[in-house]
């Protein structure tokens, strides 16, 4: 398990949520598959799968929404939403 820990979904800004949402992600994969060596001998096959890439922005999103959510970015951010 990575040493940084997520302790809050609370942010700042959107830019720093979008970042939780990108940390959030890269630990789903650790945990899934803890093996560096082993996640070092799949990269070049999803790293140049167009798939395997829209996949990830998908669970980014995800992560991304939950953040969002957490913050109520779209009150804040975009008073037109109110």
């Amino acid at each position: 398990m990575p040493s940084q820990s997520v302790h809050s979904l609370i942010t700042q800004t959107p830019e720093e949520g979008f970042a939780l949402a990108v940390k959030l992600a890269q630990k789903g994969i650790t945990v899934t598959q803890p093996s560096e060596e082993v996640r070092e001998v799949l990269r070049p096959a999803y790293s140049t799968n167009p798939d395997s890439l829209i996949a990830s922005s998908q669970v980014i999103a995800v992560h991304f929404q939950t953040v969002a959510a957490a913050n109520n970015y779209w009150r804040q951010w975009m008073p037109y939403y109110q």
